[in-house]
């Protein structure tokens, strides 16, 4: 052009110039062809003799220009995809996913940093393909077959989708990112956005996504990706918006084009963490259950002596005394203690019941009562009977009269705290009968006839998260000093230990319903014969020898005292094992047995049933802190035996006693 501007500037307008500039130009290409054409020889050459440096190479290998053209190859490269191939985008075709990709990728990395390579999944293996400058425009490529696919990443079939980082993951069917050493987010296929952001794809950090372990996840992902730990599963929580939710992630040292990180493998695991919270929740549940029970069992002992002592001391101070009004105070403190208890072996469903068969109408006019002189004067309180409305007969319960007014007690109490503003408080009974199981809240109510009690409230309202908990004991919403945590608790082992089932629906701000079902009793329930039945007779002197049979040094001391006033003959025992040995003596008549059920060795039913194989004829009265069906079966089996509970006053132990002589 230089040329072409200097020519045309020195001779405008003579038509020998025109000639003469003509010549010159065509001269001047000629020229400048002859040297790109023997640089494009020498470069040729020079390619020529570096590429037949590999021509008997075991592994394919390919020279291309910067199209991906191929201008050499060698033998081996002939031999394993054919000579028909004109560029290498032909030669891999659908043998690994998205060729064109994989080579652009590799192409551009070669020229900024002279080299590249890959291992990637082939449909019949795995190849590892490098790939090197060579001079400009131009690659040298090397293909390598080696060992088997890596199996988290078997791409068997080639498809056509977008792709994430080094291969295509976007339509695999399970959740997997990519993560460097760092902590950066650098892929999430589809199934793992749609898993975690509905479908949206941030930018995060291992931190900003996980947590658990008990230290930094962040530690746990770069020593997987630095090679220091062989990675593995773990549960972690999601750090998401929304409902609690957990995620077993499964963690891979992984290398991409060079770059070294952590390729994540994502399971949503919240229903498994949730079961598994559940389980957790139930043993924790039962064997607080059994804490409680032993507790209760022992304590029931302690007050049994205290409450007995203090009997035997009233009997030597009237009104009239000036200790009597101390000792009336302790002995109903102790009633007190007594009546804590029992909320205990209400919870752990091991309280001794007294079921009779209960019309609903009746109980609940009697007990409005009470509730009324309970609730704060803005709440109001309401009954209605549903059954009468709709014409249906609301059928008798069995259950505990006492227990059954603690729970609804404890429910009102409950539902008068939850609106501290005021409000209103429904309590509403129905006659339902369940043409198939029902299901819910992981229990099932069975089919038949039952009578459904509902108390309803206006309150505040339980959050979703606290519903699972709050029939939990010591759980309480309320704040500090407002409420121990036991009354719902009891509420629920009442419930449960009668037969019935409980329910809770609420919705926060608008107020809550607990749902009550009992089976309704067809009159075909074992009643115990008048004569196998404790009868309160009046207090007298009595005759007769009585075996009393407690590990207890205190209640035996106690209990012995109170049957030698009325008169009787009391043997001791501190076991069972020195109970058979003094029955040993065929000389020795005995009337009465009163022994503990629990004891250590053999309990109570165990040596009775022995004692009784030579004196059929001796009566029995268990006494226990444990309630009375985990005595029923064993109990059946022995004839004349009666059942007292612990803690029992002097009275109800000589009665009992007394009963079992007539």
């Amino acid at each position: 052009m230089a040329l072409i501007a200097v020519a045309g500037f020195s001779a405008p307008g003579e038509s020998g110039g025109l000639a003469l500039i003509g010549l010159t130009l065509t001269l001047a290409s000629l020229v400048v062809g002859a040297v790109i054409w023997q640089q494009t020889s020498d470069s040729r050459a020079e390619r020529m003799r570096a590429f037949s440096l590999v021509a008997d190479d075991a592994a394919p290998c390919f020279m291309t220009d910067a199209e991906g053209v191929l201008l050499f190859r060698n033998q081996a490269a002939e031999a394993a995809y054919g000579p028909d191939a004109h560029s290498l985008l032909a030669v891999l075709g659908n043998r690994v996913v998205d060729p064109a990709a994989l080579l652009y990728r590799l192409q551009k990395r070669a020229e900024a940093e002279g080299a590249a390579r890959q291992d990637i999944a082939a449909r019949d293996g795995a190849l590892r393909i490098g790939v090197h400058l060579s001079g400009a425009g131009h690659f040298f490529w090397r293909i390598d077959r080696f060992g088997e696919a890596p199996t988290i990443l078997n791409l068997t079939e080639p498809v056509e989708r977008p792709k994430c980082g080094g291969t295509d993951l976007e339509d695999v069917p399970v959740a997997l990112m990519v993560f460097g050493p760092d902590g950066v987010l650098r892929v999430a296929n589809r199934a793992a956005r749609d898993l975690m952001w509905q479908g949206e794809l941030r930018a995060a950090m291992f931190h900003d996504i996980f947590e658990g372990l008990g230290r930094p996840v962040s530690d746990w992902l770069a020593d997987v990706a630095a090679g220091r730990h062989p990675g593995g599963a773990e549960v972690l929580r999601a750090r998401r918006a929304g409902e609690e939710s957990f995620l077993e992630v499964t963690l891979r040292r992984y290398v991409d084009g060079g770059r070294v990180g952590a390729l994540a493998v994502l399971n949503d695991a919240t229903r498994l963490k949730t079961l598994e919270a559940q389980f957790n929740q139930s043993q924790k549940m039962q064997a607080i259950g059994q804490l409680a029970g032993g507790i209760a069992h022992d304590f029931n002992n302690l007050l049994t002596a205290i409450s007995g002592h203090c009997d035997l001391l009233l009997l030597r101070h009237g009104q009239e005394d000036p200790e009597y009004a101390d000792l009336e105070q302790i002995r109903q403190n102790a009633n007190r203690a007594a009546a804590l208890v029992g909320q205990l072996l209400a919870f752990s469903r091991k309280q001794t019941l007294k079921p009779e068969r209960l019309d609903l109408q009746d109980v609940l006019a009697d007990l409005t009562h009470l509730l009324n002189r309970l609730v704060v004067e803005r709440v109001g309180l309401t009954l209605a009977h549903r059954g009468q409305e709709l014409g249906k007969v609301l059928g008798e319960i069995r259950a505990d009269k006492r227990q059954f007014e603690q729970v609804l007690i404890n429910l009102v109490v409950n539902a008068r705290d939850a609106m501290p503003n005021g409000g209103s408080i429904r309590i509403e009974t129905e006659p339902v009968t369940l043409a198939e199981p029902l299901k819910r809240d992981r229990a099932s109510v069975p089919a038949g006839d039952y009578s459904v009690i509902r108390v309803s409230d206006t309150g505040i309202g339980i959050a979703p998260e606290q519903i699972q908990h709050i029939f939990e004991p010591f759980y309480t919403t309320k704040r500090l000093g407002e409420g121990t945590g036991l009354g719902l608790s009891t509420a629920y082992g009442i419930v449960k230990q009668s037969g019935g089932f409980i329910f809770v629906d609420s919705v926060p701000g608008v107020g809550t319903t607990f749902t009550l079902y009992f089976p309704v009793s067809d009159g075909g329930e074992h009643e115990l014969a008048p004569e196998a039945q404790v009868r309160r007779l009046p207090s007298r002197q009595g005759e007769g020898v009585v075996l009393l049979v407690e590990d207890e040094a205190p209640v035996r001391a106690f209990a012995s005292r109170a049957l030698r006033l009325r008169g009787y003959t009391v043997l001791e025992a501190a076991n069972a094992e020195e109970a058979l040995k003094t029955l040993e003596d065929p000389r020795l008549e005995v009337d009465v047995f009163v022994t503990d059920v629990v004891m250590p060795g053999l309990d109570g039913p165990s040596w009775v049933k022995q004692a009784i194989e030579r004196r059929p004829n001796v009566r029995v009265v268990f006494v226990s802190g444990y309630a009375e069906d985990a005595l029923s079966e064993d109990q059946s089996r022995i004839p004349n035996s009666v059942f007292l509970p612990k803690p029992f006053s002097l009275n109800e132990l000589t009665q009992t006693v007394q009963g079992q002589f007539h």
